[in-house]
């Protein structure tokens, strides 16, 4: 005995371009088109960076703690050491140069996996958040200086993110800033006019 089904009545049917599907399927395709949009998107930044940092802090046999945070179009990512320990500091090394390598390096990683540059910041143990109030206090002076001298004030030298936040800092306090110097001797100059 062969059990006969009769076809989807017309408001029973929703049409999806040259697909019909009853209603109770029509979930299952708008999940199908919103998964095969996310993977032509390709695999998210912060994902990327979080696993390569992962896989580098168990190869280092350390322990952190990282969270991903996107701030307008750059995405933070921060790794936290246990409270109180030090363990991760290595990572920033003087002057955040070892941490300039491993932000460079995801930023490679991400690169690859990817096919997109990316501006993400990375940030361990709160260095940049410390590093940020810093600079601001050495624009804030530097500012004063050129305000009251009228002669421009050279700071020393820094990276590009670290003069963006400079610049950013004297751009609000009315004066002007430019970038001087090549290679790791690039250093932004403050100056009131």
């Amino acid at each position: 005995m062969t059990e006969q089904t009769n076809p989807p009545s017309a408001e029973d049917v929703v049409d999806e371009g040259n697909e019909t599907v009853a209603p109770e399927e029509a979930h299952l395709v708008e999940n199908t088109e919103e998964l095969t949009e996310a993977a032509e998107e390709g695999p998210d930044e912060g994902d990327v960076a979080a696993d390569y940092l992962e896989e580098l802090l168990d190869i280092a046999d350390l322990d952190g703690d990282l969270e991903i945070e996107i701030r307008g179009d750059r995405t933070f990512i921060s790794i936290q050491a246990e409270e109180g320990s030090a363990e991760l500091d290595d990572l920033v090394g003087p002057k955040g140069e070892v941490l300039d390598a491993l932000q460079e390096l995801t930023r490679l990683a991400v690169l690859t996996a990817t096919g997109n540059r990316t501006r993400l910041v990375l940030d361990i143990n709160g260095h940049r958040a410390q590093r940020h109030d810093e600079l601001q206090k050495l624009a804030a002076e530097a500012v004063e200086e050129a305000r009251d001298t009228g002669e421009p004030v050279h700071l020393e030298p820094m990276s590009a993110y670290e003069r963006k936040i400079v610049h950013d800092y004297v751009a609000e306090a009315g004066l002007v800033s430019e970038s001087e110097g090549e290679g790791k001797r690039r250093h932004v100059v403050v100056s009131a006019s």
